[in-house]
């Protein structure tokens, strides 16, 4: 329950104490670990990643930016990729893509999820095994999924009747079989934000079990000739930690599974898959606490095989989808203060607003799903002691909050460089031009060595859609 005021929540009893989990820290210059990419630490104050010193790439690549660590990321990858060594492992595009991280995505051995045309064509260009490449989205135009289908996708995960129908029309003309997933919705509550919760029933994706719609889908995917049904497809949510969850929705998931494979109850058909989704969550604060990949994968192995022995079932062969938990720690963006300002509030209180030269265009999530980030001063030490803060972009919003609450140097001063880190998920995929700002590049560090995998957007790219110049 949250505790209002008249004259604004700010005014509220308590409301600049922060969250309850936001410790002062001892040092307001160390870093919190689990936050970071693994290459990332401080020397002498100077926030290096990769073994790059920010403030060196600042240098050359100006703010803001963000900044990938390749080592990290491959990591990230591997560990998934091993830990769920039996399972097929889809690395998320919608996260975060480009034709370099395709690649990096192909080359540690997971395949790729897409949901646009868009992404596909990323994918292709960066040379990704078709065969290795899945298509979701809620809404496939016939032009989409034809070019999917001609381009030779692993897989299409169907997500209506309408598009049940285009897809057979297209196989028809191409005169090809296409495998086909079918996503169900399991009414599972997920333990996250109502926008990134995606099993319940009330919600765009998907075909409700309860229903019985995702029956009737199953039976007409195998009516269509040019179709070949391989399993359900289910996802629970985005940023999820507890595997209770994931328990449920396979329980209610098998068992459409086995009515599916029983003559009398449904076609009699075996499929040999099934996605469980994933969604794993990822620390953006010290409140949060993810598991790692290994344990994940027997969790959830174990919920899979003790509800296939209930159901006197032979296991199928299982996919899963890990979203942010690879590309979401492994970049931070690097900002500029421009302007430091001590708003005094009604009781003698004071916020410490810190505007920096990004915002909601570059990070909107804080914004669209009310975000917990941290950050950190990242090209100096301070001695000065910490203050609670808040860091703003430089957006007409006042919703345009980079990092709701954070303790930093007390001494946080126009020119300073400041870092928050877990932003390699939803933040340059989901950034914009609102206000005509300019998206930030992308730049990979590895090894002491930069280069730019996204170049930073021009007054030219800007301008290139608008006919009346």
């Amino acid at each position: 329950m949250s505790t209002t005021h008249e004259a604004g929540w700010a005014h509220a009893p308590g409301a600049l104490r922060g969250p309850a989990w936001l410790e002062p820290p001892a040092d307001p210059n160390a870093l919190v670990p689990s936050l970071w990419s693994s290459t990332a630490h401080k020397r002498d104050g100077d926030l290096v990643v990769g073994g790059v010193a920010v403030a060196d790439l600042v240098a050359e690549h100006n703010t803001p930016a963000y900044v990938l660590d390749e080592d990290d990321f491959r990591a990230r990858a591997r560990a998934f990729r091993d830990g769920f060594a039996d399972y097929d492992v889809y690395y998320a595009a919608k996260a975060f893509l480009c034709t370099a991280v395709a690649g990096w995505v192909a080359e540690e051995g997971l395949h790729l999820d897409v949901c646009s045309d868009g992404e596909l064509t990323v994918a292709l260009r960066a040379g990704v095994d078709p065969s290795r490449i899945g298509y979701h989205g809620n809404n496939k135009s016939h032009p989409e999924l034809r070019r999917a289908v001609a381009a030779g996708v692993g897989r299409i995960v169907v997500d209506s009747f309408a598009e049940i129908e285009r897809l057979a029309q297209v196989s028809a003309d191409l005169g090809t079989t296409q495998a086909v997933m079918v996503r169900v919705t399991a009414g599972v509550e997920a333990h996250t934000h109502e926008y990134i919760a995606t099993a319940h029933e009330d919600q765009k994706f998907g075909f409700s079990i309860t229903s019985g719609d995702a029956l009737e889908a199953v039976r007409r995917v195998l009516a269509a000739p040019g179709l070949d049904l391989r399993g359900l497809h289910s996802h629970i949510g985005s940023q999820i930690f507890d595997s209770s969850g994931f328990e449920v929705a396979a329980r209610r998931v098998l068992r459409l599974h086995a009515q599916v494979a029983d003559p009398e109850a449904g076609p009699g058909v075996t499929m040999p898959e099934m996605d469980l989704g994933g969604g794993f969550g990822i620390a953006y604060t010290t409140q949060d606490d993810p598991t790692e990949p290994a344990q994940l994968a027997a969790e959830m192995t174990s919920i899979v095989a003790h509800e296939c022995r209930a159901l006197g079932l032979e296991a199928p062969r299982l996919s899963i989808e890990p979203g942010r938990a690879i590309v979401g720690p492994s970049m931070c963006t690097v900002y500029t203060v421009g302007t430091v300002k001590a708003v005094a509030l009604d009781g003698g209180a004071v916020r410490t607003y810190v505007s920096v030269d990004g915002g909601m265009s570059d990070n909107i999530r804080t914004a669209l799903y009310d975000a917990d980030y941290s950050c950190t001063i990242a090209a100096r030490a301070s001695s000065a002691p910490p203050v609670l803060a808040r860091v703003v972009g430089k957006h007409c919003e006042a919703g345009d909050i980079v990092v709701r609450d954070e303790f930093l140097p007390g001494d946080v001063a126009p020119g300073d460089l400041l870092a928050v880190p877990a932003t390699g998920a939803y933040c340059r995929s989901m950034a914009s031009n609102y206000n005509h700002a300019l998206r930030p590049p992308v730049i990979a560090v590895r090894d002491g060595a930069a280069r730019t995998l996204l170049r930073r957007e021009t007054v030219d790219d800007l301008l290139a859609t608008d006919v009346g110049v």
